[in-house]
């Protein structure tokens, strides 16, 4: 077990780079089951729910080797179309496994995933597009049982949420599907893209992602290729609300600006300058922070979910009452108690978060309850008078590479330490 200690009230100032996104890289890994061949994947984040992926692929019988921040993988020997349950639970994005393992060996057996507690996040949909495309699936006892029998077929699916879980599961196993596949009403975040155009430079015929609808024409056969994860916007938010709460300066490289397009107003209305240019983007808060009006979180291209928790710590500090409205999870309030014993004046009701600035936060012993609160929890941290223990870290290494290195780079006083 381990934690971090972090002593507050020093300034976010000064350069880095965001690491590849962690929602990008696991339905990519995922897809890379499709493969009949060597994929060299660049620009991967070295994060637990990347090496998780990476103990799946090696079950399957794949050879999968990092060299710093590239990871290759080997899919000449995949064998194997089980997924044990242990690994399954490890995070919740493994079942983007499913339409993979299907798609290239006709059959498939998984558990329900595991991962972060922010609510139900049904596989209805993807179990019902699956059926259209021809497979057989049997539910019993927590286990998935999948089989295809002459062979998946192309279908048109029109999903009932634009679901990013079931858009990449779908799109997995259509690529090698017979016939066309047209999906309706698809995800159509940034992640989805680099998914469609990964698959592409494999050998798939995708087109339409980005937009609203989908069209995969299968292929027999993919092989591999050299690929690079893009960058992940929910890092580069954090990086730009340690900055912001703590009164600093950033600037982040690597970070595409037109992902953040509902992140970034937010920012600029809460009184920080913002520059954005190529794929660098600037951002300094040398005057109090002002309360927002309301923020709703929606799919892609509305304000991201994973950005809400970032956003409630930041304006923890602001001027004024802000009001927050979760429209995705049913438990992404978990951490406000966690946040309130630091000071922050935060009251929830349902999907609606209220939020009062303080003037002060103080340092406390906190425990993270998923990925993005736990990263609240940091942020308040830096900001707070004092020093505060943030436990239960497990949770935020799932989506960040040693935070307190980066960090401490931007001039944190922050270290991990062994329980």
């Amino acid at each position: 077990m381990q934690k971090l200690v972090i002593t507050g009230e020093k300034k976010i100032n000064g350069e880095i780079s965001v690491h590849g996104a962690k929602n990008a890289a696991l339905p990519l890994l995922a897809a890379c089951v499709l493969t009949n061949g060597i994929v060299t994947m660049q620009n991967c984040p070295k994060l637990s729910d990347v090496y998780a992926s990476c103990r799946i692929l090696t079950c399957l019988g794949c050879k999968c080797q990092r060299f710093g921040d590239t990871v290759k993988i080997d899919t000449t020997g995949i064998s194997k179309h089980e997924v044990p349950e242990d690994l399954m639970r490890e995070m919740r994005s493994s079942i983007v496994f499913l339409g993979a393992i299907l798609g290239r060996m006709g059959k498939c057996r998984l558990s329900f995933p595991g991962g972060c507690e922010l609510g139900p996040r049904p596989i209805d949909m993807h179990i019902s597009a699956l059926k259209q495309m021809g497979a057989e699936i049997v539910e019993e006892h927590g286990l998935l049982d999948c089989s295809v029998g002459k062979g998946l077929h192309g279908a048109k699916i029109m999903l009932s949420f634009p679901s990013v879980g079931a858009t990449e599961n779908i799109m997995m196993a259509a690529v090698l599907a017979k016939g066309d596949t047209i999906i309706q009403n698809v995800a159509r975040e940034p992640e989805i893209t680099d998914l469609a155009n990964f698959l592409n430079m494999c050998g798939a015929r995708i087109t339409g992602a980005g937009g609203s609808t989908i069209c995969i024409s299968g292929v027999k056969e993919l092989h591999g290729c050299d690929y690079s994860v893009m960058p992940d916007r929910i890092v580069a938010a954090t990086y730009l609300g340690a900055a912001a709460i703590t009164g600093g300066e950033i600037r982040l490289n690597n970070a595409r600006p037109s992902d953040l397009e509902a992140v970034l107003p937010v920012f600029e209305e809460m009184g920080c300058r913002i520059y954005s240019y190529s794929d660098n983007i600037y951002l300094s808060c040398h005057k109090p922070l002002k309360a927002v009006k309301t923020i709703r979180t929606m799919p892609y291209p509305g304000f991201p979910t994973d950005a809400q928790s970032i956003l409630l710590a930041v304006l923890s500090k602001a001027h004024g009452t802000s009001v927050i409205v979760e429209n995705i999870f049913e438990n992404r309030y978990r951490q406000v108690d966690e946040l309130v014993r630091m000071g922050c004046d935060i009251k929830t009701e349902g999907k609606v978060a209220v939020v009062e600035g303080v003037k002060k936060l103080y340092g406390a012993n906190v425990i993270s309850t998923d990925l993005r609160g736990g990263i609240a929890l940091v942020l308040a941290a830096l900001a707070a008078e004092g020093e505060t223990v943030v436990e239960n870290i497990k949770l935020i290494d799932r989506g960040y590479d040693k935070i307190e290195t980066s960090l401490s780079q931007l001039g944190a006083n922050i270290k991990r330490i062994s329980m």
